[in-house]
């Protein structure tokens, strides 16, 4: 078991003080140093119960004073401009007017083809009755809907929700990094890192599905993350309940876990917004079992303890398999209340089909529509289509390849702001891509927190590391198919954590003194380069205006443009 800091502690390498001899102080600080890279498992010295007793921080309110500090730093960040350029952009061509839909006919009817312009031009009910087939389930509509039943079928209704959830999942950030790394402060820097990513940036100011399903994930993993805490903490009570240090090999007691109810539906909605939000519920189903067998065998279970494998792991699955499943097929809710969905009447048309008479019409239709639209994921169209903004995901962590969402291309001088005085053209431009210098610096922080994990056996730098890489990982099953950079929307809220955590050793602690202060310096250097570097690209994250020179010093590779 890896010694964890005290609550009010960051993790760190522990440096000596320097007055120490010159050399032996050097030899120290290197060594120091090198534990950031290739930490040594130290032994716990703390009772049973203290450590199962281990918490984030005692400072509720400052805590969450920073959170909401945070998330509204965000909001207004975002808010700034969010409707414009007005009409329809990107993919919004699918999910606004789907949205709109849903509203009025309970599905996802068909527009046609000239729909969009329509729409920009103030006049929306041009759709029809006749059922769409769309490719994705309805939570992520029905919130860009919410939108639009509030402010109107336009751009700043459509991407509003968007707005909010972008901004909601930087407060998550904060409380799942200081829960994870027992630092609001650490918690602090990784909503910040997150408040200045130019991917997050964009994505929470767009009308697309993965900034809600993201902020699903988020949420979700930090469900299970407290009901870690929350079955340590009932173990522990059960042992001073009964005067014991632990239970000497004997039977743990079973323990009730609402947080598993929790992130079962969290878990349910992400995957109602996008499917491979299923990765994250199979990758933390494990982890929340190892987690229980680790934590009844620090209780004294011994070899009763992997009596978890039944009396954790089948409410677990209960929790997040079987209510994750049922809570995602209630978010179908309108297409099965309706008549009029695509599909919708496969059951009717069938009536002697093993699924009708298993499942009921409502339900075998739905079952049948998903086999079509898995078909449609794993079919011929879908492998052999191009993008010329495709990026295989080898490429996401470095941020190789961003997508063009928007351009006006060769303003004339004079035009639209154009300076008259201009020698060369001018530009607008949308480009959903991380800012360059945060996704570096996250990458080489990942790679430092799976060495924590693995050689350091440390279970904080886990958590970032299996969330991010099970929403990254399996994509690699699918390259065969035109991919592209804004799905690691799901990724950069985990490895701003790793960021974070690894800022945190850095920063060392309170009372370190001299030590506290080089740490100071270095963690103060990245976030400023960080926040800078969104500054620069900040014009084409907004659709401003740049001369073709400006737009090019912000294409720093070839792969960028």
């Amino acid at each position: 078991m890896t010694r964890l800091p005290p609550e009010e502690t960051v993790p760190e390498a522990d440096l000596e003080p320097a007055s120490q001899p010159v050399e032996a102080s050097a030899a120290r600080r290197w060594s120091g140093r090198l534990r950031l890279l290739v930490p040594t498992p130290a032994v716990d010295l703390r009772s049973a119960v203290d450590r199962l007793r281990d918490a984030p921080p005692r400072d509720g309110v400052r805590s969450w004073l920073v959170t909401v500090a945070l998330t509204v730093l965000a909001f207004c960040i975002r808010f700034v401009g969010i409707g414009y350029p007005k009409g329809i952009l990107f993919d919004e061509t699918y999910y606004a007017k789907d949205a709109y839909t849903l509203l009025k006919l309970g599905y996802e009817g068909s527009w046609p083809e000239n729909a969009n312009e329509m729409v920009a031009s103030g006049n929306v009910d041009v759709f029809t009755s006749n059922a769409s087939f769309i490719v994705h389930p309805q939570v992520g509509k029905w919130l860009i809907a919410s939108g639009e039943w509030l402010f109107g079928m336009n751009s700043f209704g459509w991407r509003f929700p968007a707005l909010v959830f972008g901004s909601l999942m930087v407060g998550l950030v904060v409380r799942l990094g200081r829960r994870v790394s027992r630092s609001t402060m650490v918690g602090a820097l990784a909503g910040f890192l997150l408040c200045v990513d130019g991917l997050d940036f964009v994505m929470s100011r767009l009308a697309l599905l993965d900034i809600f399903e993201a902020f699903f994930i988020v949420a979700a993993v930090l469900a299970v993350v407290i009901d870690r805490d929350y079955f340590r903490h009932r173990l522990a009570r059960d042992l001073e309940r009964r005067g014991l240090t632990d239970y000497g090999g004997g039977p743990s007691p079973f323990v009730f876990r609402p947080w598993l109810l929790v992130a079962g539906v969290l878990f349910g909605l992400a995957m109602g917004t996008k499917w491979d939000a299923v990765f994250v519920v199979a990758s933390f189903g494990v982890l929340t079992v190892v987690w229980s067998i680790t934590a009844r065998r620090l209780a004294g279970a011994r070899r009763r303890a992997y009596m978890a494998l039944l009396l954790d792991g089948v409410p677990a699955f209960l929790s997040l398999v079987v209510l994750g499943f049922l809570v995602y097929v209630g978010t179908w809710f309108s297409w099965l209340r309706t008549q009029g969905g695509y599909d919708r009447q496969w059951g009717a048309q069938h009536p002697d089909s093993w699924q009708v008479k298993l499942l009921g019409k409502p339900l075998a239709s739905l079952l049948y529509y998903h086999k079509e639209i898995w078909d449609f994921h794993n079919g011929d169209y879908i492998k052999h289509s191009t993008h010329v903004y495709a990026a295989h995901p080898g490429g996401w962590l470095i941020n190789a390849r961003p997508i063009g969402i928007d351009a006006v291309n060769g303003i004339q001088p004079g035009v639209d702001g154009c300076p008259a005085t201009s020698s060369e053209t001018c530009l607008r431009v949308i480009s959903a891509t991380g800012t360059p210098t945060l996704w570096w610096f996250a990458a080489l922080a990942l790679l430092v927190s799976i060495v924590w994990w693995a050689a350091g056996r440390d279970w904080r730098f886990g958590v970032p590391v299996v969330a991010g890489m099970s929403t990254y990982l399996p994509w690699f099953n699918y390259t065969e198919r035109s991919l592209f950079f804004f799905y690691a929307i799901t990724i950069i809220p985990f490895t701003a954590i790793c960021l974070a955590m690894v800022l945190g050793m850095i920063l060392g602690k309170a009372d370190s003194g001299y030590r506290r202060r080089q740490g100071a310096i270095a963690v103060g250097v990245v976030l400023v380069i960080v926040t800078l570097n969104f500054a620069f690209i900040y014009p084409i994250l907004t659709d401003g205006l740049l001369t073709q020179s400006q737009w090019l010093a912000r294409m720093w590779f070839s792969s960028w443009i």
